[in-house]
């Protein structure tokens, strides 16, 4: 049978735990594993003096559990125990096995005592225990002579690993002003020992730093408030050390620390305050809506949701004119601009602001009152404005037959400043590109500068400037609509060339053509249009017209009986009236030719029989010949009329002047003394410049260049204001494009005579300036002395030296 068994010695005795070994025998504590009676038998036998007869089967393995102190720091191998066989007889024939985990490398055995021993430093909290197997072979042959068995060799504690905190340091928060009491975090120590053996697991927790805000349980870890009302704001940041201690907290037991950081979280305790009960901004008169006026705060101690703040405008003057909103960001009130502000209406403002907590909690109520409120005035500064219009915006409705010159509208606009400075206008020309108006520099009048169309352009959109006069920068603007209402100005037309046929064989009453007519213009009621032949073709023997009533007519034969060689091609005038006030008409052509048709009506042939022409002459040949002879008279006419309207040169010899009118002078110019080179009371008084019976006709005026004032119209003359002169005479001559582009060319080839001071020309003079003798100028008496003296002349005989 196999046997454990293990030296007794000091340390290992105590290390075991005063456990009793016997050579040869089991240790009491163990189990035994066989097939015999239990070992309280044995022992009573071989404690007993009377011999024993021991008749029972062989025992195999005697299994025992091996106990080894952790942590063996000595020089010598463990003595472990010792394994023994009861077929061994100390003859060294039995050899022992060892194998299994740790076997030759932690454990070895001595294979001929069956000691075993520990090589290594044993770890229990590395490996709480080996399972190793045993065997005893005969040393001879090798065979085993007991079979192979396992056991256990624990590993026995010892108090070497301190309380660890795994998951710290620890970070906590917990609400200011909280009660005694209140649950912050729990902090939980491990220790590595054995909890199963002794006390080197049980770990006590305590506080080292932190007191006294806070406490901590000694059993579970939790730590808890343990001062009343802890305010934030005076101390928001704590460090808290806790310590766990293994052995129960006694004396010799190891411990650890960790940190606990804990913050103070904020609650809205603390109400807002204005640090100013007073604030005092100012703003231009000039800003737009919107813009920042300036900024208030309300200072809260909180922070987060709590410091959160609203402001509002809760009285004065300026409730209507600014606004406050709330920058989210920085919790400061944004006074803005509500509505325009104007210097000269009010001069300054007041306002009443309250910035409150939005968000309060019921438990600190007793701390308020959560809001509170300040004055802020705010002056409203001058700033030179630009002229204003009154209205903003001009509609304009016109008809297209006005004369030029006509005032259609006056725009108004003052100076909103103190100072109504004066205003000129203008027309912002990009607007206005083809220059159809004209606004009165000084009384705003707008007027038309050239013909209006409705065909052309019906809606003019321009921009009407107007400038102080003291600061040009000073521009302001008004958008003015024009609407050109229509008159009966067109007459309506065909929209094309008609040309129809007629057959020989017609009959009186049969349709030939339908025709229809288009007017420009464009009535409020719509268009009507009445049909008829013209005057010279009314008693019409071959066609007639019937109005369909629908703006449209049908050309019907009025005979039958048609011949090409009588007549190919027939003209039918026909007048065509529009329902306008005054009534237009114009006369189109109908052309309509005489062709061979078949029994049911359709074209065999519209020319003429081919022996009606010359048997050499195709009709290609012919309409070549026309098409020739056509565009020689067309070259003859445009070179006449070129040639009726050329003008003779200009100027007419050398000594010629060019004015507005061409004038030759033989002489030297009448200055003021000459009234006949321009009429300047024609430019006044126009109603007189035509209203007399003769015009004053200049002799030295090209009889083919006349005044522009012929081109007046009537209308402007009825107006008598120079504007509407001016702007017709403009139009005329900016359409005349015989008129001459300058003002005026004078030549003056002699200089005047009858001065007293003769000649001041150096043009004639045959003498160089040093041969010039200017004694003369002392006969002119004073006035003239000074420049004597400069020219070196003297009154008597010059001195000698």
């Amino acid at each position: 049978m196999w046997t454990s068994g293990r030296m007794s010695n000091a340390k290992n005795w105590l290390g075991l735990g005063m456990s009793l070994y016997f050579w040869g025998l089991m240790d009491l504590t163990t189990t035994v594993l066989s097939d015999t009676p239990t070992p309280q038998g044995e022992l009573e036998a071989l404690l007993s003096d009377k011999p024993q007869s021991h008749q029972r089967t062989k025992r195999s393995w005697v299994w025992n559990q091996f106990f080894v102190l952790e942590e063996y720091t000595g020089t010598d191998p463990l003595y472990v125990g010792k394994l023994h066989s009861d077929m061994d007889r100390g003859d060294g024939s039995i050899k022992y096995i060892l194998s299994g985990e740790g076997a030759g490398i932690v454990f070895t055995i001595d294979d001929t005592t069956g000691d075993i021993h520990a090589i290594q430093r044993l770890d229990r909290e590395e490996r709480a225990q080996y399972t190793l197997r045993a065997q005893a072979l005969d040393r001879r042959t090798g065979r085993p002579m007991e079979p192979e068995s396992e056991f256990i060799i624990k590993i026995q504690d010892i108090n070497d690993n301190e309380p660890k905190f795994l998951d710290g340091p620890y970070v906590a928060t917990v609400p200011e002003m909280s009660p005694v009491g209140t649950s912050v975090i729990q902090v939980t120590a491990t220790d590595a020992d054995d909890p199963t053996y002794g006390n080197s697991a049980r770990v006590v927790y305590s506080i080292l730093q932190g007191q006294p805000y806070f406490s901590v349980d000694s059993k579970t870890g939790v730590i808890r408030t343990a001062l009343m009302n802890m305010d934030r704001e005076a101390k928001e940041y704590y460090e808290v050390i806790i310590q766990a201690k293994d052995m129960g907290g006694q004396l010799g037991g190891l411990a650890g620390t960790t940190t606990v950081n804990i913050t103070l979280s904020d609650v809205n305790d603390n109400p807002p305050r204005f640090p100013q009960k007073h604030y005092q901004m100012s703003v231009l008169e000039s800003a737009p809506i919107s813009s920042t006026v300036g900024r208030v705060f309300a200072k809260d101690l909180d922070e987060g949701i709590n410091a959160e703040m609203k402001y509002t405008i809760v009285d004065g003057d300026g409730a209507d004119a600014f606004d406050i909103s709330t920058d989210p960001n920085f919790q400061v009130g944004i006074i803005t601009v509500k509505k325009p502000l104007s210097f000269e209406s009010k001069k300054s403002y007041t306002l009443k602001v309250e910035g409150a907590n939005p968000h309060l909690e019921m438990r600190f109520l007793n701390l308020g009152p959560f809001q509170d409120t300040t004055t802020v005035h705010i002056s409203v500064e001058d700033v030179d404005e630009p002229p204003v219009f009154e209205p903003g915006f001009y509609f304009v409705e016109v008809p297209e037959d006005v004369a030029i010159g006509t005032t259609i509208q006056i725009i108004s606009a003052k100076d909103p400043d103190v100072t109504n400075n004066s205003i000129r206008y203008s027309i912002d020309r990009s607007s206005d590109p083809g220059r159809f108006f004209y606004v009165d520099i000084t009384t705003g009048a707008l007027m038309t500068a050239r013909p209006l169309d409705r065909e052309e352009f019906s809606w003019h959109n321009i921009t009407v400037l107007a400038m102080e006069m003291n600061n040009p920068s000073q521009v302001g603007s008004v958008p003015v609509t024009i609407k050109v209402l229509d008159v009966n100005d067109n007459a309506p037309e065909f929209p094309r060339f008609y040309e129809a046929f007629v057959c020989e064989n017609a009959k009186a009453g049969q349709l030939i053509q339908t025709v229809s007519a288009v007017d420009q213009d464009d009535p409020r009621n719509g268009q009507h249009f009445y049909y008829s032949l013209a005057p010279e073709a009314a008693n019409n023997p071959n066609f007639t017209i019937r109005d369909n009533q629908d703006n449209t007519a049908r050309i019907l034969t009025r005979r039958s009986g048609f011949r090409q060689q009588e007549q190919s091609v027939f003209h039918l005038p026909i007048l065509i009236a529009d329902s306008g006030q005054p009534v237009l008409s114009s006369t189109g052509t109908l052309t309509i030719q005489v062709c061979s048709c078949d029994d049911d009506g359709h074209v065999m042939s519209c020319s003429p029989e081919a022996c009606m022409l010359p048997v050499s002459l195709s009709r290609g040949a012919l309409i070549a010949i026309l098409a020739c002879i056509f565009v020689l008279l067309v070259l003859v006419l445009l070179i006449l009329s070129m040639r009726r309207h050329r003008k003779q040169p200009y100027i007419i010899d050398d000594e010629e002047n060019i004015h507005e009118n061409i004038v030759r002078y033989d002489d030297e110019g009448g200055g003021e003394e000459d009234t006949e080179a321009f009429d300047i009371a024609a430019m006044w008084n126009p109603r007189e410049a035509q209203a007399g019976a003769a015009p004053k006709t200049r002799q030295d005026m090209l009889p083919e260049i006349e005044s522009l004032s012929r081109y007046v119209p009537q209308t402007c003359a009825v107006n008598s204001t120079v504007h509407s002169y001016v702007l017709a005479k403009l139009y005329e001559a900016d359409m005349d494009l015989w008129a001459p582009p300058f003002d005026s060319l004078q030549t003056y080839m002699f200089e005047g005579d009858g001065s007293v001071a003769g000649s001041l020309s150096s043009l004639q003079s045959a003498t160089s300036d040093s041969e010039q003798s200017f004694d003369f100028l002392t006969d002119w008496g004073p006035r003239f002395r000074k420049l004597a003296e400069l020219y070196g002349a003297s009154e008597g005989p010059a001195p000698l030296w």
